[in-house]
């Protein structure tokens, strides 16, 4: 039982080590070595629960893929407005100079190429922008939002603003670009007065 205690942590260890290298480096810059270091666990351990880079990868990013959804359902699945819930999922913490783990692994060439590597990546962004569609249209229905809108268009923007933000954030070196890009957005949504 102990071993695979210490089985299961060094799993662990290797997915968490690959994540935040995924995240820092990309694909190709997260060498098998790379990870064994960061996890502290050997080649071996490292085969006897993925059988490579790829496999490992895969499990890190389907890892960062439920964390992110997770995230943010925690503000949008909350109480309050449709405004109020795409603005607390605006406004909430991130480690914006970081980017977002998912996000940036749209910009790694390996990670695009490979179908299985991308679809975590897909399938979250693609949740995401559904999520942010149903409750602007729940603003849309309830007369909180007005004008010729488009549910999907706008979680679309809203998608497209905070990882454009990312961005602009690290080519400045200073989070206030992703403030500047939030609120404008929030602006342009403004809820009607009655």
């Amino acid at each position: 039982m102990y071993s695979g205690t210490m089985s299961a942590n060094a799993s662990e260890r290797l997915i968490e080590a690959t994540r935040s290298l995924l995240w820092e480096r990309g694909y190709v810059g997260t060498s098998p070595k790379a990870i064994q270091q960061a996890a502290g666990a050997g080649q071996g351990s490292m085969y006897h629960h993925f059988s490579g880079k790829q496999d490992l990868a895969l499990a890190a990013i389907r890892r960062s893929a439920e964390e992110m959804r997770a995230a943010a359902e925690r503000v949008l699945g909350g109480e309050g407005s449709a405004y109020g819930r795409i603005e607390a999922y605006l406004l909430r913490e991130r480690d914006v100079l970081r980017g977002c783990p998912v996000g940036r692994l749209t910009m790694d060439p390996e990670v695009v190429a490979d179908d299985e590597l991308r679809a975590p990546v897909d399938e979250t962004l693609d949740w995401l922008r559904g999520r942010l569609a149903g409750i602007v249209q729940e603003g849309l229905d309830s007369g909180e939002f007005g004008g010729p809108l488009r549910a999907e268009e706008i979680a679309s923007a809203v998608v497209a603003t905070v990882q454009g933000g990312y961005v602009l954030a690290r080519a400045s070196g200073s989070p206030a670009a992703f403030d500047a890009a939030v609120r404008g957005l929030l602006a342009l949504l403004t809820p009607r007065t009655p």
